[in-house]
């Protein structure tokens, strides 16, 4: 028997209704899930991209490759002649929270080089009227009476770039020296010539100058000096001085010194080369040495300035 029409179509109209609405609860359940879900995508799309923005930030932040251990660095600061102020290991191994080293040796972090600031000032070393930030070689950690010969040998490498430099009244760049091998006395030498202090010739200098690197070295006055008479300074006079041919200009580039008994070798970027084998270098043997690297500013101008980036610098021996 078929029920009353008019009930059998709300009964319809009833049934209908549910499953409508049943779809309508699966449908909002499902993009309620969708939502989640694209909320959750879009905020670990934000984490990812904040993530990487700060590995970027990271990888900007860059370190010059040098161990100081074996540097104590001197800096135009102090007290008049001889009174610079020198720092020695440990201490300069914290050189980038040394508020008396911060304005004449500090990272260059976006680079990666550690810069040498120097100017003219009243505060020099004993021995000349030039201002430094240079570096200078301790072989022991604190002590400048370790030092090598010849014949024991050394190699220093270093890549590095002049950074800002002042102009003299001329046009001109002002020089600097960039590297050295400096000479000094044993105790024994010393009190035998009557010198108040170790200091001996710097067989070697390396300057940065108007974009070239100049290489100068020392030479005998008399070859046939005596054993004794080799140890006074004014035994020996400056070379006449060797340019290399690539201009470096501000760019990057790379030195190597290498010395061994009565030979010392000098090339830039691993293209040019300068060798000193001489009577005059195989006498330098009864000599102490000791590598410095820095900027040694030769100027008194007023204004007058150099920055150079040091990337990395080595000694080996």
């Amino acid at each position: 028997m078929s029920g009353h029409p008019m009930l059998d179509s709300t009964i319809h109209i009833m049934k209908v209704s549910r499953k409508k609405l049943l779809v309508l609860c699966l449908m909002a359940l499902v993009t309620v899930g969708t939502t989640a879900q694209n909320k959750e995508g879009v905020v670990a799309q934000s984490d990812t991209k904040l993530e990487k923005r700060k590995q970027k930030r990271k990888k900007r932040v860059k370190l010059p490759e040098i161990d100081l251990t074996h540097w104590k660095v001197t800096i135009p600061e102090g007290k008049g002649k001889g009174g610079a102020i020198s720092v020695e290991p440990p201490e300069i191994l914290d050189y980038a929270h040394n508020e008396t080293l911060k304005p004449f040796m500090y990272n260059d972090s976006t680079t990666g080089a550690l810069v040498f600031y120097a100017f003219p000032t009243s505060a020099t070393t004993a021995n000349t009227k030039y201002s430094r930030s240079e570096l200078r070689e301790q072989m022991v950690p604190g002590d400048d009476n370790v030092n090598w010969t010849f014949s024991e040998g050394g190699t220093l490498k270093a890549k590095l770039a002049m950074d800002e430099v002042s102009r003299d009244k001329n046009g001109k760049y002002h020089k600097v020296i960039i590297a050295q091998i400096h000479g000094r006395l044993t105790n024994e030498q010393k009190e035998l010539i009557g010198q108040k202090d170790n200091n001996a010739p710097p067989i070697l200098k390396i300057y940065w100058q108007n974009g070239k690197i100049r290489v100068k070295t020392k030479e005998l006055v008399n070859p046939g000096v005596s054993p004794k008479g080799i140890l006074y300074k004014e035994a020996w006079k400056d070379d006449k001085g060797r340019n290399f041919e690539e201009e470096v200009g501000f760019g990057k580039f790379t030195l190597e010194v290498k010395v061994s008994d009565g030979k010392m070798v000098v090339s830039l970027n691993k293209n040019e080369f300068f060798v000193y084998d001489g009577p005059s270098i195989k006498r330098w043997g009864i000599f102490e040495n000791y590598f410095k690297a820095g900027n040694y500013f030769q100027s008194r101008d007023e204004g007058a300035f150099a920055k150079v980036k040091f990337y990395e610098l080595s000694v080996t021996h």
